[in-house]
């Protein structure tokens, strides 16, 4: 995998970073690839407003640019700023040589970083333990061996697993099973019969005469509760009828008395 490789278009290398800079306009990978192969004079370069344009962008990316992206183009750029003080040794000088040194240990990081991203990318798409599948356990025993030097007698065992099923006569639960009271409450259907009765001749009453007897209202301990289920199954009833057009419900004003209308 060569460090160079893909810097074209900055694939592999955090993506475009577009540059102006005096004497070149393009990506900060194009300008690396460039100065790698020696097509571009890095001597005319302003690198103080490459670092400026880096470190706005840097800046602009910090929540939508990934964190290792970001890295990559700090290593891009460090790379430029390398190659651009070899410039300024003479070339056979010790310097220079250390230089290049350095140049070649930075390469081989960068592509020992690409191969640990490509293996680490690898490795999240793998199906993961214990989210994609699911490890199962031990493998069932086959005779009277279980779990390696244990011995296990199989008749003890199958008379013991039977002893759990027979439960003792003292054991079984005679507690008496709760039970939730039955209310005596108004429904649905003898509210809609009641309207209709009520309505048969075409009157118009308020819902309040069409609620049930007030002797039924009161025939009961939960009186409260049993008004609140005669006004609601009368309302309920009202505006079921109301819609199938048996009667019409009409309301003055806001929080008004409502009108039941009998049918033709």
């Amino acid at each position: 995998m060569d460090g160079s490789s893909g810097a074209v278009d900055g694939a592999g290398e955090g993506g475009s970073l577009q540059l102006t800079l005096d004497g070149f306009d393009g990506t900060l990978a194009l300008l690396l690839a460039q100065a790698r192969a020696h097509q571009i004079d890095l001597s005319t370069l302003c690198l103080s407003d490459l670092i400026d344009q880096l470190a706005e962008r840097l800046d602009q990316a910090r929540a939508t640019i990934s964190l290792h992206h970001q890295a990559d183009w700090v290593v891009m750029a460090s790379w430029v700023l390398l190659l651009r003080s070899d410039l300024l040794l003479a070339i056979d000088a010790p310097a220079q040589r250390a230089a290049e040194r350095r140049a070649s240990e930075l390469r081989d990081r960068l592509v020992a970083l690409r191969e640990i991203q490509a293996l680490s990318t690898w490795l999240e798409q793998r199906p993961q333990l214990g989210r994609d599948v699911f490890a199962r356990g031990r493998s069932e025993a086959v005779g009277g061996v279980a779990g390696g030097p244990i011995e296990v007698d199989m008749i003890a065992f199958l008379w013991a697993c039977l002893e759990l099923f027979d439960d003792p006569a003292d054991a079984v639960d005679t507690s008496p099973v709760y039970h939730i009271a039955a209310l005596d409450l108004f429904g649905i259907p003898e509210a809609r019969d009641r309207i209709l009765r009520l309505l048969a001749q075409g009157s118009a009453l308020p819902l309040d005469q069409l609620l049930p007897d007030a002797e039924q209202l009161r025939g009961a301990p939960q009186t409260r509760l049993r008004l609140r289920s005669a006004w609601t199954s009368t309302f309920v009833a009202g505006l079921e009828l109301a819609r199938q057009g048996d009667i019409t419900l009409a309301q003055a004003e806001d929080f008004g008395p409502i009108i039941a209308l009998g049918g033709s």
